[in-house]
């Protein structure tokens, strides 16, 4: 009797959300020089890759006092964005996603290649990241 509670009382702790593994949800190139990162904020899915080095870089937009030009955000459906952004979402605990793999979740669909990372939402707009040029479709 005294295992079954045991055995009880950690399935209730295993089970219980607070108690679940927390980490960051996505993926970073095998360069490490890009990561991607997917939230999910009230029901909203977004995903956000950022690039840490690149050949050149854009002009930062007047109404931007924070960083700009390496950081890129979509939701499941509609466009692509290059953000004014203060963080980054840079983390090496997230795995990497080996060149020729593809990485999906919530609507969104990556590749990794040697010339870069390919992502795209449901309505196929995205965007393809490398460190010498970065385009958005």
């Amino acid at each position: 009797m005294r295992h079954l509670s045991i055995l009880i009382g950690l399935l209730i702790i295993t089970s219980c959300p607070a108690h679940a593994q927390s980490g960051p949800t996505g993926f970073q190139s095998p360069s490490k020089n890009i990561a991607c990162q997917y939230f999910d904020y009230d029901k909203q899915n977004v995903l956000r890759c950022d690039i840490a080095a690149m050949e050149t870089k854009p002009r930062r937009p007047a109404d931007c006092d924070l960083d700009y030009g390496q950081a890129f955000e979509m939701n499941a459906k509609g466009p692509v964005a290059r953000i004014c952004h203060g963080d980054t979402v840079m983390d090496k605990s997230l795995p990497v996603l080996g060149y020729g793999e593809v990485w999906q979740r919530g609507g969104f669909t990556c590749k990794s290649e040697q010339a870069g990372v390919t992502c795209f939402n449901t309505d196929r707009r995205g965007f393809s990241l490398a460190r010498v040029k970065q385009e958005m479709f």
